[in-house]
């Protein structure tokens, strides 16, 4: 058996990413030789699952995969920073860099030094030659030694000089040396590498289809909505982090839902034992009832709240969604955006409050999913008039269904909630009423030139009783002005239109009627 011991490129070409973990393609075109060989391919990262290496032939000579492992191995540190080292490490590179630059200056100066000594050695054996002889060339020895001693001092200034840096260089270096042993280790990097056996029946180039799951990988939806008068641009983007140890450069994005990390089995069944009690002739006489909050949800179950970054809300079926172009993620673990969808549609508005849960007057959007995927629930950065205007949620959409977003508060508008309750109790049918009545005081601040009028959206409810003890009545003649619409669950609807520098009053009042044997109102 042959075995090529120089790794072969095994690039990543295509990402599924998941929830909490990466599904990673790679491919590569292999020179295969008759008969059972074994290839090392790679590097690959070390984070790599060896229990979803799944490795197949795609193209060539007929050939079969023997057998297909990860093999990893610690390679010592690099002599270079690299780019996400620390700036001490940085900094020790770069003194290091420049001591030997110092040390080549102060060899050439001391050269440079020793051969003027030389030439006055020379210069002054000249003079006490010439002089012996009787020959006195006076100015031209002033003029050599004087030359030589001015170049012997700035030569020898410009020595001290670096000797004095390389003084400062060792020690600098020696501080930053000791700092890095104290706060860093210099690990060893976990390199993995495929080790792939194939046994062909004959030579030629085949395609290799390799895949594996990896960890410290994850995506989250994302949106920028961008309300232009009467109509709004939706813009779906993935975030994706991942620090796998590699990166992803043009890579055939796809992003799902699917939980494969997650176990389906069945419920386990527990026994559920109903147990009957004779009433007490107190408690045949009376009928218990309290007063709870319920919320108005959709069809399906909400989603779970949960600490820290929060999980993707699919509406219970895995969802896939593809980038249009290649895309390149780095594996700094870093937040990047990937654009996946835009439309632009309809969106009619209009100002609404709800002034039992909040003083605001808000502006809410309404529209239709034309972007041909599901709208996952995700945070959208909010676009309105001159720029950007806040960050609000989505709830989960599907394709082709109305979905509505909120634009925040208005500032000119201001809603006052006032509320009073009256009990009484018949003295012949020993019948309690309770009334009740809700006063809203709803105002509209205007800047110097506005003069069209605005419709707000009052909303008010009432309770929504369950047995047949409890009755719930509204007065609507008491009522100022009279309700536009009260729907199954007991919510009140006004629309109350107010022009610049205008305020309305409106009044709810309803009654709760309850026979003596009610307890609990």
């Amino acid at each position: 058996m042959s075995t090529v011991l120089k790794p072969i490129a095994l690039p990543v070409t295509a990402v599924t990413c998941l929830e909490d973990r990466a599904h990673v393609e790679r491919t590569a075109v292999l020179a295969l030789e008759a008969g059972v060989q074994r290839l090392r391919l790679g590097p690959v990262s070390a984070l790599a699952d060896d229990r979803s290496l799944h490795a197949e032939l795609t193209s060539g000579p007929p050939a079969a995969v023997v057998d297909v492992r990860i093999v990893r191995a610690w390679t010592p540190r690099g002599p270079l920073p690299a780019a996400g080292d620390s700036a001490l490490r940085h900094r020790v590179h770069a003194l290091e860099g420049e001591r030997p630059v110092l040390e080549q200056r102060r060899e050439r100066l001391r050269a440079r030094l020793g051969l003027l000594g030389r030439l006055a050695a020379d210069l002054l054996r000249e003079v006490g030659e010439g002089a012996g002889a009787g020959e006195a060339e006076r100015p031209r020895w002033t003029r050599g030694l004087d030359r030589v001693d001015a170049e012997r001092d700035t030569y020898g200034e410009r020595l001290r000089e670096v000797e004095a840096r390389l003084a400062v260089l060792d020690a600098e270096l020696g501080e930053a040396l000791r700092a890095l042993d104290l706060a860093e280790e210099g690990p060893a990097e976990l390199v993995g590498h495929v080790e792939l056996t194939v046994d062909a029946s004959a030579a030629g180039p085949a395609g290799l289809r390799l895949s594996h799951l990896t960890p410290c990988a994850l995506w989250r939806p994302a949106y920028r909505a961008v309300l232009d008068g009467d109509f709004l641009t939706l813009e779906t983007e993935a975030v994706v982090w991942q620090r796998t140890g590699e990166d992803w450069p043009d890579v055939r994005l796809t992003l799902s839902t699917a939980r494969s990390a997650q176990a389906t089995e069945p419920p386990r069944l527990g026994e559920d034992r109903l147990t009957l009690e004779d009433r007490s002739p107190a408690e045949r006489r009376t009928v218990g009832v309290e007063s709870r909050e319920e919320e108005i949800g959709t069809l399906g179950p909400a989603p779970a709240r949960v600490l820290g970054l929060p999980g993707v809300d699919d509406g219970g079926e895995a969802r896939v969604l593809r980038s249009p172009v290649p895309v390149s993620v780095p594996g700094d673990g870093r937040a990047h955006r990937v654009p996946l969808s835009a439309f632009t549609t309809a969106a009619p508005g209009e100002y609404t409050c709800s002034p039992e849960l909040s003083p605001l007057v808000t502006q809410v959007v309404r529209f239709d999913n034309l972007s041909g995927h599901a709208l996952l629930a995700g945070p959208v950065h909010l676009v309105r008039g001159s720029g950007f205007s806040g960050r609000g949620t989505l709830d989960f959409t599907a394709p082709g269904a109305p979905g509505e977003l909120a634009f925040g508060s208005r500032d000119d508008y201001r809603v006052v909630r006032e509320t009073e309750e009256t009990r009484d109790t018949t003295r012949l049918t020993r019948r309690t009423v309770v009334t009740r009545t809700v006063r809203l005081h709803l105002s509209r601040f205007s800047a110097p030139g506005e003069h069209d009028d605005r419709e707000v959206v009052l909303r008010e409810r009432i309770p929504v009783s369950e047995v047949s003890a409890v009755e719930v009545r509204l007065r609507e003649e008491a009522c100022s002005p009279a309700p536009g619409a009260v729907d199954a669950e007991g919510i009140v609807r006004w629309d109350v239109t107010l022009p610049p520098g205008g305020h309305r009053t409106v009044t709810l009042v309803y009654e709760l009627t309850a026979g003596s044997e009610v307890t609990g109102l």
